[in-house]
């Protein structure tokens, strides 16, 4: 049988080193399903819905820097793809949807499940977007989605009907009109003019008081900063999505920055003379210097994210690695160390504080605590991936990310439900490797526990079964019953908040993986270790106090305001919140030797 359209895709794709397509079955893709059949380099996940296969499509592309690929039906399956793929495209991710449409004679004829898939995909996958019409094109919409995928870190979709799906594949005529493209792409070597990088190292080299932010893109620029960081004498704040770009334990390092940021950050921040900030798009600019304050430098490779959080005095379009390579022959070392001295004890003080709030007493469990004794028991290799909720905010400050480790959830779209699948996918890239997922309950109902059928299919056939998804069940969607009180002075809603307190770890077990509960804290360590030594997956409920508030590292006035007047408005968690918050706020304040 001669080879169609849809085997010559799967074998451009592995000629492009696409070994793992994610997605979930329909008839709009039946002549893909049935080459996957014939082809022995891929291999296909089943998903349990489109989305978690555009969130695992994601995860891979941010764990191992290569494109990920998912694959959808028509009509519903590809409307289903789209959250996922936002994900990444917010988050400037190579990933690649291949999706199904009806028969080509069709279009047009209002038939079952056809939607304008072109109208659809055209903004999330806004660089590129084609519906193959003839089977040779299906060369060159391959070989252009994932160019230009790697190219431009961003989200490609091709379209492919159904009736050419099963047609023989023609290689492209040599006459008008035709297109003959390749495979291969190289990484570019992105460095800003000289003449910038001293106007760079000048206002560097002024500041007294200087201020590092590192995001996502300065991964794989560690000893770099390092450097930077010595240099200047500065501390190092990170993006969420920068939490591995250096390890926590260095003793300038400030951790994480914004409302599930540290306080060492926002002082950093609050008292800096000058800004650099590297391979970050950082949204909230209240947490940043006043405007004026600071003289700006800042680094990212892609041009158009630059200068749009604050007015850089010199902004630098290159890789983040390379470009601080040239630039620290350039910088001088800062003789007067007070102000990185002054950084580093409070960033010492900090740690005491966040242990302090882990060990409050809670009823019957403190989120922070389950964190926190977590941190030191990671194994050096883990790939922790975290989900959207309250569950962040521990994340961001608790867990201590040591160097080799690997992690990210969602940044820029801060979607929920995507800490499972992302943790599958990572879990795929590196099946050797222990990976640990940290989810609200609320994320867990909403696809967790779907994705754990998922898990229990193909556990086995990774080479080191540890694989854990810690679950916060406080039964209710908590970070947003915070953001109800803080920022809008309103009362818990319990007919939106509240959730059904739902068996995670008897769930676990009904599908053969294994399931722990806690709910004391001197229970904790002894379920740590049994969970990091169990030879089967394992999900982790901890049953946790909601009304542990999740304290920004500043409190505004207006903040504050809108708290007040959540209590006053007469919220049924009133009780526990004001002895939670007010243990809290005591550990801010208590007095502590360096």
């Amino acid at each position: 049988m001669s080879a169609t359209v849809s085997d010559y895709l799967l074998y451009r794709l592995t000629q492009w080193g696409v070994r793992r397509i994610y997605g979930y079955p329909g008839d709009g893709i039946n002549g893909i399903l049935g080459a996957l059949g014939r082809n022995s380099e891929l291999q296909f996940i089943q998903t349990r819905h489109e989305e978690m296969a555009a969130f695992m499509a994601c995860a891979h592309a941010k764990f191992t820097g290569e494109p990920g690929v998912c694959l959808a039906t028509s009509g519903p399956g590809a409307i289903h793809l789209l959250n996922g793929l936002y994900d990444a495209k917010l988050d400037h991710q190579p990933v690649v949807a291949i999706v199904g449409q009806q028969k080509s004679m069709g279009l047009g004829g209002h038939y079952q499940q056809e939607v304008d898939l072109l109208s659809l995909f055209k903004d999330v996958a806004s660089e590129y977007v084609t519906q193959v019409s003839h089977p040779s094109a299906i060369r060159h919409a391959v070989d252009r989605a994932l160019r230009i995928a790697r190219a431009e870190r961003t989200v490609t979709c091709v379209i492919i009907p159904n009736d050419i799906q099963e047609e023989p594949y023609q290689s492209p005529p040599h006459k008008h009109g035709s297109i003959h493209s390749s495979v291969g792409y190289c990484e570019p070597r992105v460095i800003p003019q000289e003449k910038d990088l001293r106007r760079a190292a000048d206002v560097l080299n002024a500041g007294k008081k200087v201020a590092m932010l590192v995001g996502a893109g300065a991964l794989g620029a560690e000893e770099e900063i390092i450097e930077v960081a010595d240099l200047l004498g500065t501390g190092v704040a990170k993006a969420l999505l920068g939490k591995a770009v250096l390890p926590d334990e260095l003793p300038f390092v400030t951790g994480s920055i914004g409302l599930l940021g540290t306080r060492p950050s926002w002082d950093m921040m609050m008292g800096c003379d000058t800004l650099l900030m590297v391979g970050t798009s950082f949204p909230y600019s209240e947490f940043l210097p006043p405007d004026g304050q600071a003289r700006g430098v800042q680094i990212d490779l892609d041009g158009r994210m630059l200068a749009i959080r604050y007015p850089m005095e010199v902004p630098l379009t290159g890789d983040s690695k390379e470009t601080l390579r040239a630039l620290i022959p350039l910088l001088k070392r800062k003789e007067d160390r007070g102000w990185r001295e002054s950084l580093e004890k409070g960033i010492r003080q900090w740690w005491k504080v966040l242990e302090g709030q882990a060990m409050n007493a809670a009823d019957p469990l403190n989120p922070q605590r389950v964190f926190w004794e977590l941190s030191p028991k990671l194994p050096g290799d883990v790939i922790l991936t975290a989900d959207s909720g309250s569950a962040t905010n521990w994340f961001a400050r608790d867990l201590k990310v040591r160097k080799g480790m690997m992690a990210s959830l969602s940044g820029n779209l801060a979607t929920m439900g995507c800490g499972v699948p992302y943790a599958i996918g990572a879990k795929f890239a590196f099946p050797h490797r222990p990976v640990i997922a940290m989810v609200g309950d609320g994320a867990m109902q909403m696809n967790g526990n779907a994705e754990l059928i998922t898990v229990a299919k193909y556990w086995k056939e990774w080479k080191d079964p540890r694989f854990i998804v810690l679950v916060l069940n406080n039964r209710d969607l908590n970070q947003v019953t915070w953001e109800q009180r803080v920022l809008a002075g309103d009362p818990k809603l319990p007919a939106s908040q509240d959730l059904p307190d739902f068996p995670y770890a008897r769930y676990a077990d009904s599908v053969g993986l294994k399931g722990i509960r806690v709910d004391r804290p001197e229970q904790l360590a002894r379920a740590w270790d049994e969970a990091l030594s169990a030879n089967k997956p394992v999900v982790f409920e901890a049953y946790v106090d909601p009304d542990v508030p999740p304290l920004p590292p500043h409190i505004s006035i207006e903040q504050a305001k809108h708290f007040a007047q959540s209590m006053m408005k007469g919220d049924a968690h009133t009780g526990g919140i004001l002895r939670q918050s007010l243990k809290g706020m005591m550990e801010q304040f208590k007095p502590r030797k360096d």
